[in-house]
């Protein structure tokens, strides 16, 4: 029955591709008349009709255009004009839109030579992986000028933001991303050299809670969570991720929660950008925290190392973070040798006091851990960018970054439609 299945497919999608071609030549080749504006405030003359070989999701199609000539820009332009490839989006490419968004779509998801597999497993389509790759990160690149045109809009008042009644999370984080060495000369790393193999991507996510379970945790709005990310400087992350909270409804009365570990540039740009927010750091990174202490001091495993870290996660849980810098600085007068490395962890706790305020976090239903955004790294970036002999160009990597985020925050529609023409 399978070879059945798929040899009906294969006739139905040759009798599609005639009914394509039809439909796609049924306007005489888009003809406008003897002479038309040549997009340079000159006149283009028809010449006569030409043929282009264009790939559908439904075969292999000739499609016939009027091609216009300008011999006024011809030397400087050295191109016709052909107003159908213009109206058709196939300006510059054998690939029709609907071919392009599958291998995009594909490309974004898997890598690229499994992309080109399952597209003629499941689609009947047969490119080949560089295909897949170019036109995958054509259209992620597109999707992020796409991006840096509606932060304008929505910093600029012109774009409308999300209604939104519930409370806000903002969490940030950042993941390693394996890149090219010419990426990555020069930068100090944790390389035996102290050189770098990879570029750390930004990657930050804004989601919405409303209501706690039984036992008064906090509990997601369901597809409620969009990302954006890329690799860039904090500088440059900072406007990315407030103008995504802009949209999702940021206003200065919101009430806004923002999550991270203890990375110094998330809670700059959290101070910067979300001021007024309550700011969280993440508890569990904060038990690690504990937990480091007492392996620089005690054996590992040993009683005396649980009960300590057990006393101090009780004391991190009730907010009694002075309690536990007493404690982290006690036992540096025990340990002359160790005394530089507990006084930077008892520091980390003093700095984030008021980011560890768990009892009264917990007591007002707020998220305490920046686990999302976490399991986001992994989803958004890990997954798709950090596979085994991966190396990446940062446009390459910022073009599929730029993708996923849209796939991932179920934008992917809204974003198709309002992607520019190819040309």
């Amino acid at each position: 029955m399978a070879a059945q299945e798929f040899a009906v497919r294969a006739s139905m999608l040759q009798v599609g591709s005639v009914l394509l071609a039809q439909l796609l030549n049924s306007d005489h080749g888009g003809h406008q008349g003897p002479r038309i504006p040549c997009g340079h405030h000159h006149q283009a003359h028809f010449v006569d009709y030409r043929t282009k070989p264009l790939q559908t999701i439904l075969g292999r199609v000739a499609v016939r255009r009027a091609y216009y000539h300008c011999a006024t820009c011809a030397d400087s332009v050295g191109r016709g004009v052909i107003p159908k490839d213009r109206e058709l989006d196939i300006v510059g490419t054998s690939f029709s839109p609907g071919l392009r968004r599958l291998m995009a779509r594909s490309g974004g998801q898997e890598p690229f030579d499994a992309a080109r597999r399952d597209l003629a497993e499941l689609a009947a389509v047969t490119v080949d992986t560089k295909a897949v790759e170019r036109i995958t990160e054509v259209v992620g690149t597109r999707i992020e000028a796409l991006n840096r045109t509606e932060r304008t809009a929505i910093v600029s008042g012109t774009l409308h933001p999300i209604a939104r009644t519930a409370r806000l999370y903002i969490a940030m984080d950042g993941t390693g991303v394996p890149c090219v060495p010419r990426e990555t000369q020069g930068r100090a790393g944790k390389q035996p050299d102290g050189g770098a193999k990879t570029r750390e991507a930004k990657l930050g996510c804004v989601f919405t809670q409303t209501t706690v379970d039984a036992q008064g945790y906090p509990i997601r709005d369901s597809h409620s969570t969009t990302y954006v990310g890329a690799i860039e400087t904090a500088e440059e992350f900072g406007p990315r991720l407030h103008a995504e909270a802009l949209r999702r409804g940021l206003t200065p009365h919101s009430e806004v929660v923002v999550l991270g570990d203890g990375a110094l540039w998330i809670w700059h740009l959290a101070q910067q950008y979300f001021p007024a927010a309550v700011h969280v750091v993440d508890l569990y990174h904060a038990r690690e925290h504990l937990g480091h202490v007492a392996n620089l001091v005690f054996a590992p495993h040993s009683k005396e190392s649980k009960d300590w870290v057990a006393a101090r996660r009780a004391e991190l849980d009730a907010g009694e973070i002075d309690v536990i810098i007493a404690a982290i600085t006690e036992l540096a007068g025990h340990a002359p040798r160790l005394r530089d490395e507990l006084r930077q962890q008892a520091e980390y706790f003093q700095t984030n006091t008021l980011r560890m305020c768990y009892k009264y976090f917990r007591a007002q239903g707020f998220f305490v851990g920046s686990g999302v955004v976490e399991a986001g790294c992994k989803t958004v970036i890990g997954h798709r960018l950090k596979q085994s002999g991966m190396r990446w160009t940062v446009a390459g990597a910022n073009a599929v970054i730029a993708l996923r985020c849209q796939l991932l925050s179920d934008r992917w529609e809204e974003v198709w439609s309002r992607l520019p023409f190819a040309a």
